[in-house]
């Protein structure tokens, strides 16, 4: 719910062997399920999986709606997932007197599981191509024009498709750019709860040192569960749970939701990004960190209750300082620039295609002056979040489905619901710290003169606003929230709440605003996005695979060290790793498990290890699999090569870091005993 924007691990930092515009390489690309390269893996390792395996680890495969990938591991709804991607459910579910994320947590019992607000779990049960429809509707047209047309078609497929919107889910991707369009069909559990999660020094042992690094000692594990009408799912498919070391060089699939990649961009939007978007974003993320760590220093109750989001904003920082160096390596920039030229040049003869880059190059050129104004006019905060979301929904819900903005149809509302009135805690403090902070950036770079920020702050000072609308407000009351969202327009235009009003005079310029971006950016890109995807089918053929777009993916690789600097990086580490690495000061001080039991540990067992699977942001959480569809880990991280994943990929040195099942075995057994645990795992 928060405007902070905090992004995932996806970011480049070295030049790449391989770009995107180009085949892809033999380990390289984020498959979608209805277009996985049979042929191509069978070439490289002689054996590919059948459709049925296909199939079966796809119904077995789960997203959740926080932002991870999972997948389901029993016959009872359990799910596994990272320790990472349930942070904020024990964060939530926490208090001064039970911190689950300090202890770590275990459900003796089904009935002790714990509910996670705002989190879904979603499981792809049908994809479907409706390019034609789609662009069909905005034929022939540019501008806003056109992303009204297109959003309105999307609409209108979501709709029709999920009439049943209690257990469907309907969403539309757009994929290369506006050159595909494809209708994914999930099947939703709304009800996820917490099973099991290991102490949060376990799970991220060596902190942000060791964050993009290999070897690692991290037990970044946890388990949820999907219940339905208040009993566990009974999914129609699920992994085996196979506690073995990995083997070296063996054949790996990841199945996931890759967040998203910028492997199709061109030169005129790197430079945007490198010349204004990047250097904005690291600055004004820097300043929320030291703001952030001042305030935590001041109580141990604020060094807990800030936690998750310092690791979040920490974690940020370094995708967007490794995108920066990317961008500013001439060997880099000379690859994608050399990329590019080789799919114009193949293009240059096609009439039909055209010249959509210096279509995109004139929609970046008209989208800088209104950059600042749109990304400062929206405050951030959790608080701020609803209201604006109460508000907007209160408006477009008034609406017919088709002339709605995205996020607000009828296909996207029930998680919207659920989010806005799911209970979690909200900590005053950190509330007036994130929006003083957004207030105070807006005035920098918009000017004290600015219309907007005049708009934004009137006569007060950010921290002044920020303490009035916080102090004030009764939207940390989900009781309050229910009555406005239940209530519509007319409740939302009565109430006196103060953050309300505030949401209600910004929603004016917000919508002007992203009229003017849809007129000048957005729409022109879609139009040449489908002109760019027509030159790659052209010049390369369809065995392509687009940017990632948080919706299902399968890569293969294998286990696989790799060279570092002349020194081999060997491609697992073990459990009695942890004691050799431990200094004994954070962030390499010893779990607690782990200093009591370190006589019943098995030294030898795999901890982490890495393979050559092709993932980003997004990707945490997801199943890693071998030949036979049984999981043996969960990819949690890459190396700090792969976070030039974001722009393409290098097999000699991209690495995705794994936790073993072998370590989480060990760990149920002897560090945070579960049996129930182990005997559900242990079933077919």
């Amino acid at each position: 719910m928060t405007s902070l924007h905090i992004l995932a691990r996806s970011c480049a930092i070295i030049a790449l062997a391989a770009m995107a515009a180009a085949p892809a390489a033999a380990e390289e690309g984020m498959w979608t399920f209805d277009a996985f390269p049979t042929k191509a893996m069978r070439d490289s390792y002689g054996w590919a999986p059948d459709q049925s395996w296909l199939d079966h680890v796809r119904k077995s495969a789960v997203r959740l709606t926080g932002g991870c990938s999972a997948s389901f591991v029993s016959g009872a709804g359990l799910i596994l997932t990272n320790h990472h991607c349930v942070a904020s459910c024990l964060f939530d579910n926490s208090s001064a007197e039970a911190d689950l994320l300090d202890k770590g947590f275990i459900a003796a019992r089904r009935e002790d599981e714990k509910s996670c607000p705002g989190q879904q779990a979603e499981i792809v049960t049908a994809i479907a191509d409706v390019t034609g429809t789609v662009q069909g509707a905005y034929k022939g047209m540019t501008g806003e024009a056109l992303t009204r047309a297109r959003d309105a078609a999307i609409a209108k497929i979501e709709a029709d498709g999920c009439p049943d919107r209690k257990t469907m889910r309907c969403q539309v991707v757009t994929l290369f750019g506006g050159g595909q369009y494809k209708l994914y069909t999930y099947r939703k559990y709304s009800d996820v709860r917490l099973v099991w999660a290991p102490e949060d020094r376990a799970a991220t042992f060596g902190g942000d040192p060791d964050n993009f690094n290999f070897p690692r000692y991290s037990l970044d594990a946890s388990f949820l569960r999907a219940y339905e009408n208040g009993k566990p799912v009974v999914p129609s498919d699920h992994l085996t749970w196979n506690p073995r070391p990995p083997k070296k060089d063996e054949l790996t699939f990841v199945v996931g939701n890759p967040g998203s990649t910028a492997r199709l961009w061109t030169q005129s939007q790197f430079a945007f990004e490198r010349e204004v978007r990047l250097p904005i974003t690291v600055a004004v993320l820097s300043e929320l960190r030291g703001r952030l760590i001042a305030a935590m220093e001041t109580s141990p109750e604020r060094q807990r209750e800030g936690l998750d989001m310092l690791n979040g904003i920490e974690n940020s920082l370094k995708v967007y300082i490794g995108r920066t160096k990317a961008l500013n390596d001439p060997d880099f920039t000379g690859r994608l620039a050399k990329a590019e030229a080789d799919l114009r040049q193949r293009s240059g003869g096609n009439a039909a295609i055209g010249d959509p880059w210096a279509d995109v190059s004139a929609a970046v050129q008209a989208y800088r002056p209104l950059y600042l104004p749109y990304r400062f006019i929206t405050p951030s905060s959790d608080l701020y979040g609803y209201a604006e979301a109460l508000v907007m929904a209160a408006k477009e819900k008034a609406k017919p489905n088709e002339e709605r903005l995205p996020g607000y149809t009828d296909s996207a509302l029930p998680l919207l619901e659920k989010q806005i009135l799911d209970k979690r805690p909200l900590y005053p403090w950190l509330e007036k710290l994130q929006l003083s902070w957004s207030l105070s950036k807006a005035r920098e770079y918009l000017g004290v003169d600015d219309a907007d920020t005049q708009l934004l702050l009137g006569k007060e000072s950010p921290e002044q606003l920020a303490e009035r609308l916080v102090s004030q407000t009764r939207l940390a009351d989900p009781d309050y929230r229910r009555q406005l969202w239940e209530g519509g327009l007319q409740a939302i235009e009565a109430s006196k709440d103060p953050l309300i009003q505030y949401a209600l005079k910004l929603e004016p310029r917000q919508r002007a605003l992203k009229r003017q971006v849809d007129e000048n950016y957005q729409g022109p890109l879609t139009a040449a996005g489908g002109k760019l995807a027509e030159a790659r089918f052209a010049a390369y053929g369809n065995a392509l695979y687009p940017d990632a777009t948080f919706t299902l993916r399968i890569s293969y690789g294998q286990v696989k060290g790799w060279t570092e600097r002349g020194r081999p990086v060997p491609y697992a580490t073990t459990m009695g790793g942890t004691f050799d690495r431990a200094t004994g000061s954070a962030p390499f001080d010893l779990p607690t498990a782990f200093a009591a039991n370190r006589k019943a540990i098995d030294p030898a067992t795999t901890y982490d290890f890495v393979t050559t699977n092709d993932i980003i942001g997004g990707n945490s959480g997801s199943p890693v699999i071998d030949r036979s569809g049984a999981v043996i880990g969960a990819a949690f991280d890459g190396n700090i090569h792969s976070l030039g994943g974001n722009y393409g990929y290098d097999p000699a040195l991209n690495r995705t870091v794994v936790v073993s099942t072998d370590a989480v075995q060990e760990a149920l057994e002897k560090l945070y005993p579960a049996p129930a645990l182990v005997a559900e795992l242990k079933a077919r």
